[in-house]
C-alpha cells in the first residue's frame, strides 16, 4: 500500500505545529505546499483491505483528500504568526503517490487505485471483473496538488480533534 501522510504520525506537521502553538508562531515552507491526508484508522483498514483483496504485486492507493500546509496552520493556530520560511532541501510542493510513468500500469477501484507490477502471475481479466477495475487514462498522475477532494479548515480542526490531539 501506498498512503501518504498519516495524521499525527511522527512524519506529519500536525503534531509539530501543535508543539509550535505554544510560542505563537507556525513556521510555514511555501504557502504553496500540499500534502495528502489519512488518519491511522484509515490505514489501517486500507492495509486490511489489501490483505483481502490482492493477488501478488499490487501496490493500492487510497483516494483520499489533500490539505494545504497554510490551512492545517489556520485549523491549530489562526492566532498565531505564519513566517513563511522557505523549504528544505529535498523536500517537495506536493505529494505524489502515483507518478506519471506509475499510470501506465494504474486502475480505478473506486475507493482505490491500484498500480499493477508490468507482469502478473495471475490472469488480468478476472482481475478487472472481479474488482470492477477501470483503466485509468493516458498521462495519470496522482499528486496533492492536482487533487479533486480537499480537506478545508473546518474538516481538518475536526479531524486534528478526532484523530490526533482532542
Amino acid at each position: 500500500v501506498r498512503y501518504g501522510n498519516v495524521m499525527g504520525s511522527r512524519g506529519s506537521v500536525i503534531p509539530f505545529f501543535l508543539e509550535k502553538k505554544k510560542t505563537g508562531v507556525l513556521p510555514i515552507t511555501d504557502p504553496g505546499m500540499t500534502r495528502f491526508n489519512i488518519s491511522l484508522q484509515e490505514g489501517v483498514e486500507m492495509v486490511l483491505w489489501a490483505l483481502q483483496n490482492a493477488r501478488g504485486g499490487e501496490i493500492f492507493v487510497p483516494k483520499i483528500p489533500s490539505y494545504r500546509i497554510t490551512d492545517v496552520a489556520k485549523a491549530i493556530g489562526p492566532e498565531c504568526d505564519h513566517p513563511v520560511v522557505g523549504i528544505r532541501p529535498g523536500e517537495k510542493i506536493h505529494e505524489e503517490m502515483i507518478t506519471e510513468s506509475d499510470g501506465f500500469n494504474t486502475w480505478d477501484l473506486g475507493t482505490y487505485y491500484c498500480i499493477l507490477p508490468a507482469s502478473t502471475i495471475w490472469e488480468l481479466n478476472d482481475w478487472t471483473i472481479s474488482h470492477s477495475a477501470v483503466r485509468v487514462p493516458v498521462g495519470f498522475k496522482y499528486n496533492s496538488g492536482q487533487n479533486t477532494e480537499w480537506d478545508t479548515v473546518e474538516t481538518l480542526r475536526q479531524k486534528i480533534k478526532d484523530h490526533v490531539d482532542s
